[in-house]
């Protein structure tokens, strides 16, 4: 069998941009990815605060990015590096207040309702490892505070049993933790999240579900 190109050209159907093309719709209803029409309940400040949480996401990587073309420890001695590195703090914190906000506002609209457990699950586990992050980010200053935070810290992270592997008086070994391993694993996540939320559509309020919803949630279930 074949498939009509934009061109009019038929397409095998067993070219890798139809597999590519299929396997997409079946991951993302139709006009959902990039969807140019949202449901009139969207008009609540409620429903700002998950892309305002990726945009502060987006300027934490962009800055980070700068702070490690320059070194580990510029950001000190460098007007340049006071600045990108307090843009990186700054976009951490907003970060960190955006995605409070989400979560509990999501919490108290039960957003895992129609078939999206998963989503609200990878929400809550992006949430755990973002801490995770901030806090290799924290024992990554190279300054007093990062030696009193670690200092801190060990006796706790000893009891539980993982000092072994998560030694916090380590500043290379917490560097790589916060620059390769959590962002790659944190950005998956995220990553997951938002193909989720395409899939499932944006919760509606608890009294406000239609028809529109009900579809959607019985495509995104197929």
């Amino acid at each position: 069998m074949t498939a009509a190109s934009a061109g009019g050209e038929p397409t095998p159907a067993g070219s890798w941009t139809v597999r590519t093309r299929d396997r997409i719709t079946r991951i993302v209803p139709p006009g959902q990815a990039l969807p140019d029409r949202q449901p009139a309940y969207m008009s609540s400040w409620i429903y700002v605060f998950g892309i305002l949480t990726v945009a502060a996401l987006l300027v934490v990587v962009a800055t980070g990015v700068l702070l490690a073309v320059g070194g580990v420890a510029w950001w000190h001695v460098s007007r340049t590096g006071h600045f990108v590195n307090s843009l990186h703090l700054w976009s951490v914190e907003l970060f960190f207040a955006f995605m409070v906000i989400h979560l509990w506002g999501k919490f108290w609209m039960a957003a895992w309702r129609g078939n999206r457990a998963l989503t609200w699950m990878t929400g809550v586990v992006a949430f755990l490892g973002s801490i995770g992050t901030a806090f290799t980010g924290y024992l990554s200053q190279s300054n007093f505070d990062s030696q009193w935070i670690s200092t801190q810290a060990k006796d706790g992270l000893n009891a539980v049993g993982v000092g072994a592997y998560f030694n916090v008086l380590n500043p290379g070994q917490m560097l790589m933790w916060h620059i390769t391993l959590l962002p790659l694993v944190l950005g998956a996540i995220v990553g997951l999240h938002l193909v989720l939320v395409r899939r499932h559509g944006i919760v509606p309020p608890i009294d406000a579900e239609g028809p529109d919803d009900v579809d959607l949630q019985e495509a995104g279930a197929l």
